[in-house]
């Protein structure tokens, strides 16, 4: 299918994915440094906000899509950056096209994804809710933040809660959430009741990678993020203190000026 997407900037091309729930707004917080030197390519994957879709697929359709859109735009050979879920796509990315991926760049995901999330209670529902509707209204109020936030299912996803996240939130995550399709929460369910493990196959990935983990990340933690980067053959790994799930809009200065330093190193402009 033809994915919705957004471009920004010039120069070698960096293909950014969102994880789930999400879209390309949520890509925006790299886009717009990394736009500054590359051409950045942020599409919303089959199912996700404003790529709509009526049928269910399978997440290997989403490399299909890809591919075709690389070739839309007359891309051979492009760096991968995925957060969580897109991270995940990244990986198989260069699995399966391994001479069109010339490096990755992951964000709190795993080659073996595993989670610690404490079971769900009814009032953090309740709180997610009102939190969620208050901060769309006035972004980063902090008595929002302390008053419902900090009781909410947002305190699994953002660890620091400063105003500045959930200025973030409001901009890119709410919307994202609900443009998520029922087929999209159908593919990811099925592919991880099937027990999605890629660790056997990392040897293969023997492009430079980045990867990167967020301290207190209960939905991928940073143990599972950490053994894919000890399986991967060219890795530079980092764990980021006192940050959760959400560390690119926790952190967005330190993490962006530490993926600018390895792509100098590896991809020098």
């Amino acid at each position: 299918m033809d994915l919705f997407l957004r471009e920004m900037g010039e120069g070698p091309p960096i293909l950014c994915l969102h994880g789930h729930p999400g879209s390309s707004d949520s890509m925006a917080v790299f886009g717009r440094s990394l736009g500054e030197k590359y051409r950045v390519l942020m599409p919303d994957l089959r199912g996700y906000g404003r790529s709509t879709v009526d049928s269910s697929f399978i997440m290997a359709d989403h490399l299909d899509d890809l591919a075709t859109l690389l070739n839309q735009r007359n891309i051979n050979q492009c760096i991968v950056l995925g957060w969580s879920l897109g991270g995940i796509i990244a990986m198989e990315l260069a699995l399966r096209f391994p001479n069109r991926v010339t490096g990755l760049i992951l964000v709190a995901t795993a080659a073996r994804p595993r989670g610690a999330h404490p079971r769900t209670q009814w009032h953090e529902l309740l709180f997610t809710m009102i939190a969620a509707l208050l901060n769309q209204a006035m972004p980063g109020w902090q008595w929002n933040i302390d008053t419902f936030a900090r009781r909410s299912l947002f305190k699994y996803l953002v660890h620091r809660q400063e105003p500045a996240t959930y200025r973030y939130v409001a901009e890119s995550a709410i919307a994202s959430t609900l443009r998520t399709s029922k087929y999209a929460h159908q593919a990811l369910n099925t592919a991880m009741r099937q027990g999605y493990n890629r660790m056997p196959e990392l040897a293969q990935i023997t492009q430079p990678c980045w990867i990167g983990a967020g301290q207190y990340d209960v939905h991928i933690t940073a143990a599972s993020t950490k053994e894919t980067a000890d399986h991967l053959p060219n890795a530079d790994w980092r764990e980021y203190h006192d940050v959760a799930h959400l560390f690119p809009w926790e952190i967005p200065d330190q993490l962006l000026a530490d993926i600018n330093h390895w792509l100098n190193q590896n991809f020098p402009v």
